[in-house]
């Protein structure tokens, strides 16, 4: 992920203060990761970290529109991405580990569009593939089930 690489932050070689950095992931992107539900999208992300001599506080907003599959119909379906989240740090994580030196922020903002991906993706009614929802349909089976 050559592109990836520029969003890589060296925390020791920034200076304190405040930084701003923009990121934007597109179809590329998407498709350079490997096991994921995203097919495809373009979202821009926005960090700014507050770096401190002991810890930072990196906020990260995310805009723009990923394409997934359709539980449904199988075809392609946008959703969109509207968020923002604060990630803090400080000398040692919750294992005594030591403080982290690199942050990836094009991860980070994916990280951040995967949580708002909702579990079930289904186009709104009327909007999935017809020739699919014709199939459906015909396998449908309209008896009651039997009581028990």
């Amino acid at each position: 992920m050559s592109e990836q690489c520029h969003n890589i932050i060296d925390l020791k070689r920034l200076p304190v203060g405040t930084h701003r950095f923009d990121i934007q992931l597109d179809d590329e992107f998407f498709k350079e990761l490997e096991k994921s539900e995203i097919l495809s999208g373009n979202v821009a992300a926005e960090a700014t970290l507050n770096l401190r001599e002991e810890d930072y506080r990196l906020t990260i907003a995310v805009h723009g529109t990923v394409f997934v599959v359709c539980d449904r119909c199988l075809d392609p379906m946008p959703i969109e991405i509207n968020d923002e989240q604060e990630i803090w740090s400080d000398d040692e994580d919750v294992e005594g580990n030591t403080k982290v030196e690199r942050l990836d922020l094009s991860w980070l903002a994916y990280e951040i569009i995967s949580i708002n991906i909702p579990l079930v993706h289904s186009h709104q009614a009327g909007e999935c593939n017809k020739q699919m929802e014709l199939l459906l349909h015909d396998h449908l089976c309209d008896e009651p089930e039997p009581e028990n």
